[in-house]
């Protein structure tokens, strides 16, 4: 035949096709037909479920169905990630995750690809961590932090939640622009750093604001300065690095949804319509706030998806310099 494909071949295959097409365009008209899985790769009490539940909460309003959110937390959120990665890719189990490119630098070996098994959807929210220390701490501010941690180097124990999370990364390079150490100790999520923080088994803590907000509202750990070189909006009355004494230091970290690689686009573009609106709501963006942090919608799935091409190499060089590395 020389090469050439057979005409009945050529149109049996143009024939599955177009079936097949027909069949996702059919699925995306009528989704969704049942509940939505929301997953996130922490456990209660800290930035990402605060901010899966109330994605979780508009999205239910807007699309008809429960969107439930499932916590599995572990392994630096890799656990979530490969659920969702294996799922069918139909819209009913979704993710919302830091850049997949923090633990594709951060782990040797993963169960998934982090740069071809997941569907972009929309930026949720960004935000600094806070640097907090327990009140015991005889530091009233970032200078003094430093300084107390030149003076005493390895007594200060930072608690962090999970390697690779957003205030572990924010950690080690604080320590590399301040030139100080910590010996860090690994918990599972931000909770339960934050109450070992409270009791003074750790003394210092880089966490999320939803994570430490009410305690430090509560006078139960006093905050120093948050991550990025200004202070937050959402914040003000925590002075920003370089105000706090750190000049050099800059760092925001985000949470996005995603959806497995092969989802239709109307149903992409369904899910995206409906946590848009609901982060577009002045109470939703007020709530968001009262937690330290700004909601940040994308403008499309496309504008998400370069977004996150584009700062793949910022995330690999921080994990890289941090020398955080899990085998």
């Amino acid at each position: 035949m020389n090469g050439i494909v057979p005409l009945q071949v050529r149109l049996r295959a143009a024939l599955v096709l177009a079936a097949t097409l027909a069949a996702a365009g059919a699925a995306a008209q009528t989704y969704p037909t049942k509940a939505i899985r929301l997953m996130v790769g922490y456990p209660p009490g800290g930035s990402g479920d605060f901010l899966t539940r109330i994605v979780a909460d508009e999205m239910t309003k807007d699309l008809g169905v429960q969107v439930i959110t499932d916590n599995r937390p572990g392994a630096g959120a890799t656990l979530a990630s490969d659920v969702v990665a294996k799922s069918a890719a139909d819209g009913y189990t979704l993710l919302n995750s830091t850049h997949h490119a923090v633990n594709k630098a951060l782990y040797k070996k993963l169960a998934y690809d982090p740069d071809r098994d997941f569907a972009a959807i929309t930026q949720v929210a960004s935000g600094p961590v806070i640097i907090c220390v327990n009140n015991d701490v005889p530091v009233k501010n970032l200078k003094e932090l430093i300084a107390y941690a030149k003076a005493n180097p390895g007594k200060l124990f930072s608690a962090a939640s999970g390697n690779g999370s957003a205030p572990h990364l924010g950690a080690v390079q604080f320590e590399s622009v301040a030139g100080v150490h910590f010996t860090t100790v690994q918990f599972k999520g931000g909770g339960p750093a934050a109450l070992s923080l409270m009791a003074g088994d750790t003394q210092v803590m880089f966490a999320t604001p939803p994570t430490v907000m009410g305690f430090i509202h509560g006078g139960r750990m006093r905050a120093l300065a948050v991550s990025s070189r200004l202070a937050s909006a959402a914040i003000p009355s925590i002075p920003g690095a370089e105000e706090a004494g750190l000049p050099g230091y800059d760092y925001r970290f985000a949470f996005g949804l995603y959806a497995p690689t092969g989802t239709p686009p109307p149903v992409i573009r369904r899910v995206f319509a409906a946590a848009v609106k609901g982060l577009a709501k002045p109470e939703v963006r007020e709530k968001i706030a009262a937690q330290g942090l700004d909601a940040a919608p994308s403008a499309s799935p496309e504008a998400f998806e370069a977004q996150l091409r584009a700062e793949a190499p910022m995330w690999e060089r921080v994990v890289r310099d941090s020398g955080a590395r899990v085998e």
